[in-house]
């Protein structure tokens, strides 16, 4: 039998923002001391619930995702609203390839057209070769022909132009979740998909 406690709920702060993941545990946790609500949503219209109106809303119903305590049945919540925290964490916009798509648009940096992603490559504007870094200011998207063309050269030594300079971008920062954690249609409205996948470091292509 699964362990239902352990299973990820998305916290929002008071201004409806995603803020964390913590375990059903815990949630319930902060349900039964009145520091955060339920949030259910149907038909795009949302509900919040406290712990007592949860208990009663899905108390008798049976499945997987209720627990069973000596007097009453409760369903884990997906989704919870805290009432008193409404900062955002201070991260930056985590360095992924991903990311640098969505930054430039699914363009190629070089010609200016839009591809799928799976005709891009990504390209250090600096070759490492001549001390390229990777890192924000220096990678684009390439289409596979102008990354050909471009080789192991600079922009300038190709006879190529960039259509824009490369730079940090500054999306608002957001919670810190990877494709593995989101387990639940109901986070889909609250999450940005431009914050999934894994960090590129110095061994990103």
């Amino acid at each position: 039998m699964k362990d239902v406690l352990n299973e990820s709920v998305l916290v929002l702060n008071r201004l409806w923002q995603a803020v964390n993941v913590c375990t059903v545990e815990r949630a319930f946790g902060l349900l039964y001391m009145g520091h955060a609500q339920v949030v259910t949503e149907n038909s795009g219209v949302f509900r919040t619930f406290d712990f007592n109106e949860w208990r009663d809303f899905t108390g008798g119903q049976g499945g997987d995702d209720v627990v069973h305590t000596v007097s009453f049945t409760i369903r884990i919540p997906r989704v919870i609203l805290l009432l008193f925290f409404d900062r955002l964490p201070h991260k930056e916009v985590k360095f992924t390839r991903h990311n640098i798509f969505e930054r430039d648009g699914n363009t190629c940096q070089y010609c200016g057209r839009r591809f799928d992603r799976h005709d891009l490559n990504l390209d250090h504007v600096i070759p490492r070769d001549q001390g390229g870094t990777t890192t924000w200011e220096n990678i684009v998207c390439a289409c596979i022909r102008c990354n050909t063309r471009k080789a192991n050269c600079t922009p300038l030594e190709a006879g190529m132009r960039l259509i824009k300079k490369p730079k940090r971008p500054k999306w608002r920062p957001f919670v810190n979740v990877t494709i593995s954690t989101v387990a639940h249609d109901s986070w889909k409205h609250f999450l940005d998909l431009a914050y999934w996948n894994v960090e590129l470091g110095e061994g990103g292509s």
